[in-house]
């Protein structure tokens, strides 16, 4: 990376760099749940597969994992503000393609550039703890965090108004170009320059080895369904993905500086609260897809579900629980403040539970929906709040930002478990003479949610005993 050319003299950011912190955040996740409802629109507006069309999910999602601990490490070494400039400026070229083009190829390429974004979260929260005064920064974290999960719920609602009725899905892709004009010029305003941090480097076999080992592996997790379980091609890419990383994690106890120091993820207290993040991802896809999902079956057809159309089932189902999520946002620093952030983490993983049992057993109602999905979705932006600050006190500031990579990717496989387990599902147990899924999968998937907010609460409670 080059130098960034501006300086500061400012000792801490001024008041818009909390703002902008939050639209930048935001923009991560929007840019991940945004195609989620629309894949089938995608290849039927391209005249693809939906096969083909679902790589525009699975090379975002690649990219990120791959680039996000080498994309943290460089913004520890070269500047955290440069770093976000840089991945902003990346992920706007890559929606202006995404927005103009009529090809998968290019579309493709396009997706790629926009999955460094999930970069920018770890980045803006090492800017946070570098800029702003210690009294504020719990409440400035909190708050942060907590958009990661609103942003999502967005992504969907987003969605949902630009292509109901199977409108022009670049609608969607332009959208985020205008997002990211208006974080890049808030950036530039707002983020302090620093001098750039001497010593050190990057490990780039080591990120290479990462990368493929982590590529193989989400590969396989991703593609299975359509490969088959079972398959050649699956079971070479999980193979060669645990081989690649067995080499990796050799490789980094024996050098100096390693890319991830191995002390991230064997000890105690972070490799608990990395596992409890891996369960709020599965938990937070879950909620999101598999009440989209609910509320949009035919009701007259297979006996349970609301017909809703994509516009409905985002703002009468999803929307009250992505405001409440933001609502939650704003207060989880004094929750965390007063109660500290591994009992805020495990209330909130109790509430998950509460949501996603009543879900599992009631759902005939409106009401019903909105206030189990509700409920899952404030627990979501408790624990984005309080992980980050356990992160924190485990490491040191120079470490910050490839912590929370390593979480981020964490982050990102749970959400992508869940969706390779729910489409299967899905797909797999249907009404007979139907596509429509047995009301029985949902049950089962709001069961498994909220078994995996239980290892939430086993993994933190765990964590203050190491």
């Amino acid at each position: 990376m080059s130098t960034w050319p501006r300086t500061t003299t400012t000792t801490h950011a001024g008041p818009l760099l909390l703002p902008t912190l939050c639209v930048v955040v935001m923009t991560v996740s929007v840019l991940q749940t945004m195609v989620v409802p629309i894949i089938g629109t995608i290849g039927q507006q391209l005249d693809v597969s939906t096969t083909a069309a679902g790589w525009v999910l699975t090379a975002n999602l690649l990219a990120a994992v791959v680039a996000t601990p080498v994309i943290g490490r460089l913004a520890d070494l070269h500047g955290k503000g440069q770093g976000l400039l840089s991945v902003l400026a990346l992920v706007l070229i890559g929606s202006l393609i995404a927005a103009a083009t009529d090809s998968l190829a290019l579309l493709l390429a396009g997706r790629v550039l926009q999955g460094v974004s999930y970069a920018l979260f770890p980045i803006s929260l090492a800017l946070l703890r570098d800029e702003m005064p210690r009294t504020k920064l719990v409440g400035s974290m909190a708050v942060v965090s907590g958009t990661l999960s609103v942003g999502a719920g967005l992504g969907l609602i987003l969605t949902g108004v630009l292509t109901s009725d199977g409108a022009d899905y670049h609608r969607v892709f332009w959208l985020t170009v205008a997002i990211l004009a208006v974080a890049i010029l808030l950036c530039w305003v707002a983020v302090p320059a620093r001098p750039r941090v001497e010593g050190g480097r990057v490990d780039w076999l080591g990120a290479f080895l990462l990368g493929t080992a982590l590529g193989l592996l989400f590969l396989a997790l991703t593609q299975g369904r359509t490969w088959g379980w079972v398959s050649v091609p699956t079971l070479g890419c999980a193979v060669g993905g645990f081989f690649v990383l067995t080499v990796w994690w050799v490789s980094q106890n024996r050098i100096a500086v390693p890319l991830v120091a191995p002390r991230m993820l064997t000890h105690g207290p972070l490799l608990a609260t990395n596992i409890a993040t891996l369960f709020v991802g599965i938990a937070m896809f879950l909620n999101f897809l598999a009440c989209s999902y609910f509320v949009q079956t035919p009701s007259e057809i297979a006996g349970y579900g609301f017909s809703a159309d994509v516009l409905s089932a985002s703002l009468v189902y999803l929307l009250p629980g992505a405001a409440l999520g933001a609502l939650t946002s704003l207060i989880a620093g004094r929750l965390i403040n007063r109660f500290g952030a591994r009992a805020v983490l495990i209330g909130g993983s109790g509430l998950g539970t509460a949501g996603f049992v009543f879900f599992a057993l009631a759902r005939d109602s409106t009401w019903q929906v909105i206030t189990a999905s509700a409920a899952v979705s404030v627990f979501v932006s408790l624990a984005f709040a309080a992980v980050p600050n356990l992160l924190m006190a485990e490491v040191s500031a120079s470490d910050t930002g490839v912590a929370n990579s390593v979480n981020s990717i964490v982050r990102t496989v749970g959400t992508s478990i869940a969706s390779a387990v729910l489409t299967t599902m899905l797909a797999t147990y249907t009404i007979a003479g139907t596509s429509i899924p047995q009301e029985v999968v949902y049950t089962v998937a709001f069961v498994f949610g909220a078994v995996s907010c239980v290892i939430v609460t086993l993994s933190t409670v765990g964590a203050t005993r190491m």
